[in-house]
């Protein structure tokens, strides 16, 4: 499996809250360019969310589906890309003393194309875009803790 860690400083509460809003999929995930769909009750096991991969107007329509998930600290799908094959994809979430996270990605191919192509190369084509991917979802958790938040007039919260 192609593996790429990083320390975000945010909580995995707020890392897992990016990863539990499907809507934000194609603003983290590389190569994901619009979510069409999400299951309402993502991110549990066997809910779905539907996006595209390409760049317009060469795109490709698919889905993801939670094989696991173990909120705050860990969550897999498999992703759906067709006819090309699926990838499974685990994130994990570590807690440091720091009030830091240490996030690891792991993702590999199970079926199609991508399955036979072996694993070292997988490896160096999937550890760059992972890497980016991480560096999106730490910029989005930590860009929403610092957000600051309006009581406003009606007593409420609004972000």
């Amino acid at each position: 499996m192609a593996h790429v860690a990083i320390t975000v400083p945010a909580s995995p509460e707020q890392i897992f809250a990016v990863l539990a809003d499907g809507w934000l999929f194609s603003t983290w995930v590389v190569g994901a360019t619009h979510v069409r769909d999400v299951d309402d009750s993502w991110p549990a096991v066997g809910s779905r969310l539907h996006f595209q991969v390409g760049v317009w107007p060469f795109t490709m329509d698919d889905t993801a589906e939670v094989v696991m998930a173990k909120p705050p600290r860990r969550l897999e799908w498999e992703a759906r890309v067709r006819p090309v094959g699926s990838a499974l994809i685990r994130v994990g979430l570590w807690e440091m003393d720091s009030g830091k996270t240490h996030v690891h990605i792991y993702e590999h191919a199970v079926h199609g194309v991508g399955a036979v192509i072996p694993t070292r190369v997988q490896e160096l084509l999937l550890v760059p875009y992972n890497k980016e991917a991480l560096s999106r979802l730490a910029d989005i958790a930590v860009g929403r803790a610092r957000a600051p938040v309006d009581h406003g007039r009606d007593g409420g919260t609004h972000v």
